[in-house]
C-alpha cells in the first residue's frame, strides 16, 4: 500500500458518493492525501484544511519534507521493526498527549504505517492545492517536531493562511471542541 492507494481511496469515495463541495481536511500525513486528491479531484473539492499536517510540494516525497534526523530515525526503525515495510507505532506521547485517558486511548488504536508512502515520489502537476483555498492549522502546543520543516517552508507564504491551535498534535483528541469550532467555520 502506498500513497497513491490512499489518493485514490478517497477521489474514489468522492465520485461514488457524487460529492461536490466539499471541505477535505488533512491531518498529519493526510495532508499529503488531501494535496493528491486536489490535484486529481478538483472539482468536486472547495476548500483544503491541513490540520497540522506534512506538506510536500510538486515532484517531492514525504521523507523530503521531514527533518533528515527524523528521516533517518523513522528509516531505521522501519528496517528494524519490519524490514523496511513499515514504520513501528510510536508511543502516545510524541503528539503532545498530555492527559493519561487520552494517551491510553491513542495508543490502543494506533498501527504501524506502511513505509512505501513515505519514498513515493508525487507529481501534482502543479502547486500545493492545485488553486483551491487553503489554510494551515498550526497545532504548536506543543510542536510536533516532525513538521517543522513544512511549516517553516510555508509560514508566511502567499495563499497559505496559518491559524494557531494552542494543543498538541492530535488536537482532535486533546482539543476536540475547539478544533470542531475551528472546522466549522470552513464548512
Amino acid at each position: 500500500m502506498n500513497l497513491s492507494t490512499h489518493i485514490a481511496d478517497v477521489v474514489g469515495l468522492l465520485e461514488a458518493e457524487e460529492l461536490s463541495k466539499v471541505v477535505l481536511v488533512g491531518h498529519s500525513y493526510g495532508g499529503i492525501v488531501i494535496t493528491g486528491v486536489a490535484a486529481r479531484a478538483k472539482a468536486r473539492l472547495r476548500q483544503l484544511v491541513y490540520l497540522d499536517s506534512a506538506i510536500v510540494e510538486d515532484g517531492g516525497t514525504w521523507a523530503g519534507a521531514a527533518v533528515p534526523a527524523i528521516v533517518a530515525e523513522r528509516r531505521r526503525a522501519a528496517q528494524e521493526s519490519s524490514g523496511g515495510l513499515s514504520m513501528p507505532v510510536p508511543k502516545a506521547e510524541v503528539f503532545g498527549l498530555r492527559e493519561p485517558k487520552d494517551i491510553e486511548w491513542v495508543q490502543r488504536r494506533m498501527t504501524p504505517h506502511p513505509f512505501a508512502p513515505y519514498d513515493e515520489k508525487m507529481n501534482w502537476g502543479g502547486p500545493v492545492g492545485n488553486g483551491l483555498p487553503k489554510v494551515y492549522v498550526d497545532c504548536n502546543d506543543p510542536a510536533y517536531a516532525g513538521l517543522a520543516a513544512g511549516k517553516d517552508r510555508i509560514r508566511g507564504k502567499p495563499g497559505w493562511p496559518f491559524i494557531e491551535l494552542k494543543t498538541g498534535h492530535d488536537a482532535m483528541v486533546s482539543a476536540p471542541g475547539e478544533t470542531a469550532k475551528l472546522l466549522l467555520e470552513f464548512s
